[in-house]
This record gives C-alpha cells, structure tokens and sequence, in this order.
C-alpha cells in the first residue's frame, strides 16, 4: 500500500464527512489539473497539517527548554506555535488549487490566439473537429491548452463521449472563462447549424486583438514602474545616504538610532524589501508570452 494510499484510507471517511466544508476547495481542485484524486488531495492535506503540529510543537518545546528551563513556558508556546504551523499548512494546501487555476489560466489565454489561428487552418482545410481537437492537444508548444484538449479526446476515445458532449465535459472544468466560452460558442455554433469557418475565424481575431492590446497595456505599465524603479531604487537611496553622511557630522543619532544602524537597515533591509514588492507586482500583472 503505497503512502497517499494509506492516508486516503485513514482520512477519506473524515472528508467524506464533511464534504460541505470541502465544496468550494473541490469546484477549485476540478479545474486546478493536479494529477490526484481529490479525496487523497484532502486526506494529504490533513496529514501535513497534523505532522506539521506535532513536528513544530515538538522542536519547539526543546528549543524553549534548553534556553528557557521553564516547563509552562515550553509547553505553552510549543502548543501555540504547533497551531500556526497546522494551520499554515492547512491554508497553503487549501488555497494551492487556486493558484494552479490562476497560472494555468495566464498560460491558456497567452497561447489562445494562436490556437484559434490553427484551428481556423485546420478547419478550412476540411479537417473534422474530432481530428481537429486531437492534432492541436498533440503540440505540446500550446502548453495547457494541448492538456485541455487531450481531455477531449480521451472522453471521446477512452469514455465513449459523443464529441460535443466530450467538448462540453472540458469546457466546464477549463480554469480559463476564455476557453470556455469559446468551447461552448463552438458546441452553439455547431448544434444550430452556423459556419465554423466562420466563428473560428472571428472569435480568433477579436482574441488575438484583445490580446495586443494587453501586451500594449503591460508595455506602457513596464515603462511607467522603470521610472518608478530608477527614482525610487537607484536615486533615493544615493540621496539617503548623502544626507545621513551629513547629518553624521552634526549629530551621530537619529530618533534613538545611530546614523551607521539606518545607513544598514536601509542598504540590507529596506532597499532588498522594496526589490522583492517590484518583483512580485510585476509577476503578477505579466502577461503571459
């Protein structure tokens, strides 16, 4: 029995249980595109959140003891520490499938336009979109795309789907709202008898020009946070240490701090601190290539 085996075995019933608690944590898991059944995801997470009590509590009980001789002080800060520490590990695997979906979105929507691009060849070259669906999820260059498509294709083969229906069952567990409008546009489009020529060919050209105008728009924003950065990074801190250099000479403190103490917080604390905030803002606003 391998180890996620026995855990699920152990924890399953308990998330079984309480399956109301884990409802919005499973809608997200469905889209996330972790390779693992879901009642193990939550078996495991309870796991490290228990192993994660007792593994703090128990170094930190040693820890405080060694230093500290008390054993009320030990034991208290041990079973509070042990807390943070499940409970840390509870919310970081609680809110990872959500992360998963928000990456795996930026990819999608990063390499749709040009999947529409080559479903539209596909289609015009009078390829069926059963055949269409499996030859684009084998160009692993479309990243996640490619992954949602050999969905398709393995309810078809594998399931015995119908192909809308395979399409269907795909559409509504995509992270991306983008492809699944599109995937849904494509069942309409189908059912009522349109041209899907037609709709490929426009929905891909309305994608691909929403998609330059956000690199536009992130364009403009890189050059707005490079002027930010230059004043802010590069020339403050000159001007800041120019000035306590100064001040230096005429009085050695500040505020109760000694003029060498701000000179180290602000080269090794405040400036690393604000390069670390410019670093995660722009990730979060990037768009995917």
């Amino acid at each position: 029995m391998g180890l996620i085996s026995g855990i699920t075995k152990i924890f399953g019933p308990l998330v079984e249980k309480n399956e109301e608690f884990f409802k919005n944590l499973k809608d997200a898991y469905q889209k996330s595109g972790i390779k693992l059944p879901f009642i193990s995801y939550a078996s495991l997470m309870i796991f490290l959140s228990l192993i994660g009590f007792f593994y703090a509590s128990i170094l930190t009980f040693f820890i405080l003891y060694i230093f500290t001789k008390s054993m009320f002080i030990s034991v208290s800060y041990s079973i509070l520490v042990g807390f943070l520490a499940a409970f840390f590990s509870f919310i970081i695997m609680y809110f990872y499938p959500s992360q998963r979906i928000i990456s795996r979105r930026k990819k999608i929507e990063g390499n749709l336009p040009f999947v529409l691009i080559h479903m539209s060849a596909l289609v015009d070259s009078g390829l069926p979109p059963y055949q269409m669906f499996k030859l684009i999820s084998e160009f692993e260059e479309y990243g996640e795309i490619s992954k949602e498509f050999k969905k398709i294709v393995r309810n078809i083969e594998e399931f015995g789907l119908d192909p809308l229906t395979a399409i269907k069952e795909a559409a509504m567990r995509s992270p991306s709202e983008d492809l699944q409008q599109l995937l849904f546009g494509f069942i309409t489009t189908i059912e009522s008898g349109g041209n899907i020529k037609l709709y490929l060919k426009t929905v891909g050209e309305q994608t691909l020009f929403d998609y330059r105008k956000k690199r536009e728009k992130y364009i403009r924003t890189l050059d707005l946070m490079s002027e930010l950065y230059t004043g802010i990074i590069v020339t403050s801190p000159l001007f800041l240490v120019a000035m306590l250099a100064i001040m230096s000479m005429i009085q050695p403190t500040l505020g109760g701090w000694s003029i060498k103490d701000l000179v180290w917080l602000g080269a090794y604390v405040i400036v690393p601190s604000i390069n670390v905030f410019f670093i995660l803002f722009l990730n979060t606003m990037e768009v995917e290539m």
